[in-house]
């Protein structure tokens, strides 16, 4: 039936290294949140204003969107996405045709968060930021990690976001195989 898994956490943590990593390993589709983003959103973000709720909905929209075309396939898919509040996850779920809300367990839609302390985040954005590789800048690095938040109750994987990606990719992997419509099982 395939499954998503969505490499969640802060801007900085290493989700679209790591998701692009597992969606080679897998040999599925890659998705790139940071691509459904309007360019009002990116603007905002990169003027260091923190997005709003109602900035945030078409975004999860759009990507829930595209889970469920690949899902409705039959087909994995590795998503990078900060889905860092439950009822963001929840728009995510929803790509899962078949969720009812509450039913994390039967979901096809699989989260994973990678977790660093403050410094570690605000240094590898900072370092982004100086190379020109992103829009998000530093100074919204505490915003996001106020808004992260895990109900134990979802089942969500947290992982260490320092241990080496390839490490991380590996025990996703060997987490959700039995779920996987992938052959590289």
């Amino acid at each position: 039936q395939g499954v998503a898994i969505v490499i969640m956490g802060v801007s900085g943590c290493g989700k679209s290294t790591v998701a692009a990593m597992l969606a080679d390993a897998l040999g599925c589709g890659f998705v790139e949140a940071d691509d459904h983003h309007s360019h009002a959103n990116k603007d905002k973000m990169s003027n260091g204003v923190p997005l709003t709720d109602e900035d945030r909905l078409p975004w999860l929209e759009s990507l829930r969107d595209t889970i469920r075309e690949r899902l409705g396939r039959g087909e994995d898919v590795a998503v990078s996405c900060s889905a860092l509040r439950l009822k963001y996850r929840e728009v995510l779920r929803q790509g899962d045709v078949s969720y009812k809300p509450g039913s994390y367990g039967a979901c096809r839609v699989k989260f994973v968060c990678l977790e660093a302390s403050a410094e570690v985040i605000a240094e590898r954005v900072r370092c982004r930021a100086a190379e020109g590789g992103h829009f998000m800048p530093a100074s919204l690095v505490r915003s996001q990690l106020d808004l992260l938040e895990i109900d134990a109750a979802e089942g969500i994987t947290v992982i260490d976001a320092t241990v080496p990606a390839h490490a991380i990719v590996q025990a996703t992997v060997a987490q959700f195989r039995d779920e996987l419509a992938s052959t590289a099982r």
